[in-house]
């Protein structure tokens, strides 16, 4: 079994796919999936989509592009979703200087509030860090002075240094298809330096599909299993073990029990 712990299934390109989208994922054997938000409105499609389908889990939060669009009484929705039982996660959240969408300063507010929001609610938050590194660090180091952090780095593709310092502060790290790029050779070299009981799959679709699949528009949870298998070879391990490694972390992070029936 394998579990796709980061998909925007709310997506508009699968408006018209979605049940398809899903079954595919079933039967390729991605049991379960977490579908991420990225503003009050995605997270009410996220849950809405987590309550249709049993293997689905669902986060809520606000993307640090579009902390600018957020209105009044926005986060407070957030806030109360996240009491909800299939919400599982919190985010996405996180910062990005490679878009100027949304003022930094807006952008920090809101990610130390799903910080916080972790801490009191026990649910991990995710992170989307892009063209910020430095930046990310100094905000993760001054929490992780008080806490060790309940975090997921999200599709990482940063340094060795900013993974050794995740790690060190207690979070999980999730590949994405562009470990399976050819050129990202030392990716897939950070890729082995995580521990097992810390490494998590995603697809990230509708985007970065994964080689050999990298034309394929849109993304899907069904082919998380090429990012698995790439972090296999690199790692020198048995995918199938791997595979069951990450599914438990994944349900260990989100507090899902693995017995639960995942199909329909």
């Amino acid at each position: 079994m394998l579990f796709d712990t980061h998909a925007h299934l709310d997506s508009e390109e699968f408006t018209h796919t979605l049940a398809d989208v899903v079954e595919a994922a079933v039967r390729s054997g991605v049991t379960r999936v977490l579908t991420v938000a990225t503003s009050l409105d995605s997270s009410l499609a996220s849950l809405e989509i987590a309550s249709r389908w049993p293997s689905i889990y669902a986060s809520v939060g606000i993307h640090p592009n579009y902390c600018h669009e957020a209105t009044d009484g926005d986060w407070e929705k957030i806030a109360e979703l996240a009491n909800h039982p299939r919400v599982v996660a919190l985010g996405e959240t996180g910062l990005d200087m490679h878009w100027d969408f949304c003022p930094f300063e807006l952008q920090l507010e809101y990610f130390e509030r799903h910080i916080r929001l972790s801490g009191e609610t026990g649910l991990p938050f995710i992170v989307h860090m892009r063209d910020c590194e430095e930046e990310m660090m100094v905000v993760l180091e001054r929490f992780a002075k008080a806490v060790d952090l309940n975090g997921i780095m999200h599709s990482f593709c940063g340094s060795a240094e900013a993974l050794d310092r995740c790690l060190e502060w207690g979070m999980s790290i999730s590949f994405a298809g562009m470990v399976t790029y050819p050129k990202n050779d030392e990716l897939r070299r950070l890729a082995t330096r995580v521990p097992c009981d810390r490494l998590l799959v995603e697809t990230d679709s509708p985007w970065l599909s994964p080689h050999p699949h990298r034309k394929v528009r849109p993304n899907t949870p069904s082919l998380v299993r090429h990012t698995l298998d790439c972090l296999a070879a690199a790692r020198r391990e048995d995918p199938e073990s791997l595979a069951a490694a990450t599914f438990t972390n994944a349900c260990r992070l989100f507090r899902i029990e693995p017995t639960d029936c995942p199909r329909e």
